[in-house]
């Protein structure tokens, strides 16, 4: 699979600034006193450096070498351990956070999916904490994202003018394309993914087939209880 273009990866984070996702899961580390973290999908690491501490282990795994490349390049990225590839790639030891952040659930398709609820269940403590969210499906989210026509802006490599086309896979998944054209340099770089909306049911079955019980499902980062119409659903869930 292709690689990110080093232009989207150095603008990512002004894309996917920190926010009240990231205090939410910074709280979970705090108010369950973690002393293990794993941040699986953890793009340029900019939630993953900020859990690192002196009394915690802090491990980083995402399949992008550039993502990884731009996180270790941050201040404070030497506290943590990065590692390159997917949950099969995490260490084999035990934590008492795991965390998929920034919709990185949604990324994943059925396949893997399971397997990666296996291999993180497999490397946490019982009493361990899972904390991710996904997009609601009855949101309907992506039509708004195919109906918006090309935008423009400044960045350091000159005027950006982004569209977006997107289309339906089958009654779960959508796939869509971002298309970046770098104006000055003439080039459009085309980023396509396939995004899975799973359902509240669906994921709570997943979740306790891999070994976990449920805690909550949140519709907002302020953890107000999810009422089936929120655009997201924030699941923690413990490992049995």
């Amino acid at each position: 699979m292709p690689d990110y273009d080093a232009r989207i990866v150095d603008l990512y984070d002004d894309d996917n600034p920190d926010g009240h996702d990231h205090d939410h899961y910074r709280a979970l580390a705090d108010d369950r006193d973690a002393r293990a973290i794993l941040d699986i999908g953890c793009g340029t690491g900019i939630l993953t450096v900020t859990f690192a501490a002196s009394h915690r282990r802090v491990v980083g795994v995402d399949p992008s070498a550039a993502m990884l490349d731009f996180a270790r390049g941050r201040p404070g990225a030497e506290r943590v351990t990065w590692v390159a590839g997917d949950s099969s790639a995490a260490p084999r030891e035990l934590f008492d956070l795991a965390i998929l952040s920034g919709n990185v659930a949604q990324h994943i398709p059925d396949g893997a999916w399971s397997r990666t609820l296996r291999d993180i269940r497999e490397r946490m403590e019982v009493g361990g904490t899972l904390a991710f969210e996904s997009r609601n499906p009855a949101a309907r989210e992506w039509e708004r994202w195919g109906a918006e026509g090309p935008t423009s802006r400044e960045t350091p490599h000159g005027t950006l003018v982004e569209w977006m086309e997107v289309d339906r896979v089958d009654g779960r998944s959508v796939r869509f394309t971002a298309y970046n054209r770098f104006v000055r340099a003439e080039e459009t770089v085309a980023v396509t993914e396939v995004l899975v909306f799973r359902s509240r049911a669906e994921i709570e079955r997943d979740l306790q087939d891999a070994g976990f019980a449920i805690e909550s499902v949140a519709g907002d980062w302020a953890n107000t209880p999810f009422d089936g119409t929120a655009r997201i659903m924030a699941f923690v869930a413990r490992a049995r």
